[in-house]
């Protein structure tokens, strides 16, 4: 049954792309086919002197190892946490904390979806690690309860791949006192540059799938159960386990209007994914972190 639901999912997604594909086209032209990721897409480089640096975070989730392995390789952003979390048997460090199931079901979904050639599992970076100008997509997660709090070198390491052409989705952060330890980070890095709210316009919306920005990816913490199914757990003072507040869109622009950081604020994608095969978990919040995912791809490729 988990799989039977899985791919009802990725057929409804897939049969949604096919039709934005005969309505405007975005893969058109075979843009992918260049290897404009891997290439000219990303003004790579940096310092290959700087030591890669484990983050003092160990464990079994290591995902791959090495240069890409694909036009597009999932990177996820490792940071130093003393915090752990996770579900099925998994206990991860906050950074990994969605680790493996979200990048199982969500890549291969990708696969389906796009012509893409995708790499099939994630690739874990440290800020200071030599590989990072080679991973133009990077994923981070719970800034807030993982107690983000990058270092001057990480803090410069960043920024040089920021304005290099990379791009970073930042997701599963809730409430004020998540936000504040995140927006900290984030100053440092960007002192020149707002976190701004990202207008449902924007070309990240659009770019394949048109997204409606005020529909709630709620973590499974959220789900409860109800008389007509699964339901989700509004905000609600007091109450812990509840959505801390709307689904909010931020980010951080070049001064070229391209969008480098984004920020899934009070939602939790990774959870869409993760649990994208859990008979509790709303079949239609699933298929919207889908679409939120892919089109941050198509947009960090293409931008």
């Amino acid at each position: 049954m988990t799989r039977l639901r899985i791919a009802v999912v990725v057929l409804a997604i897939l049969m949604l792309a096919i039709l934005a594909s005969s309505q405007g086209g975005q893969y058109g032209g075979g843009q992918y086919g260049g290897g404009q990721f891997g290439g000219g897409g990303f003004r790579g480089g940096g310092d290959d002197s700087v030591a890669h640096n484990d983050n003092g975070v160990g464990g079994s989730h290591h995902g791959r190892s090495g240069p890409p392995e694909a036009e597009f390789h999932f990177g996820r952003l490792k940071y130093s946490t003393y915090a752990f979390g996770g579900s099925h048997g998994f206990k991860q460090p906050f950074w990994a904390v969605d680790y493996p199931l979200a990048e199982e079901h969500f890549l291969a979904a990708l696969k389906r979806m796009s012509i893409i050639n995708t790499a099939e599992d994630s690739q874990h970076l440290a800020a200071a690690d030599p590989r990072l100008f080679e991973y133009p997509f990077l994923f981070m997660q719970q800034p807030g309860r993982g107690g983000w709090n990058p270092t001057t070198e990480e803090c410069l390491r960043l920024r040089e791949y920021f304005d290099r052409g990379g791009f970073m989705l930042v997701d599963d952060f809730h409430g004020d006192y998540e936000w504040q330890v995140f927006q900290a980070g984030m100053a440092r890095i960007f002192p020149d540059r707002p976190i701004v709210d990202i207008p449902a316009t924007d070309a990240l919306m659009h770019v394949f799938f048109d997204l409606d920005p005020t529909v709630p990816i709620p973590g499974r913490r959220h789900i409860r159960p109800g008389p007509n199914g699964p339901t989700i757990a509004l905000p609600q003072p007091g109450c812990n386990r509840c959505m801390a507040g709307p689904p909010t869109w931020r980010g951080i622009y070049d001064e070229a209007g391209r969008l480098m950081v984004a920020m899934n604020f009070n939602m939790d994608m990774g959870d869409s994914w993760e649990h994208a095969d859990d008979p509790e978990y709303p079949m239609i919040n699933t298929g919207h972190g889908y679409r939120m995912g892919t089109n941050y791809i198509i947009y960090s490729m293409t931008h």
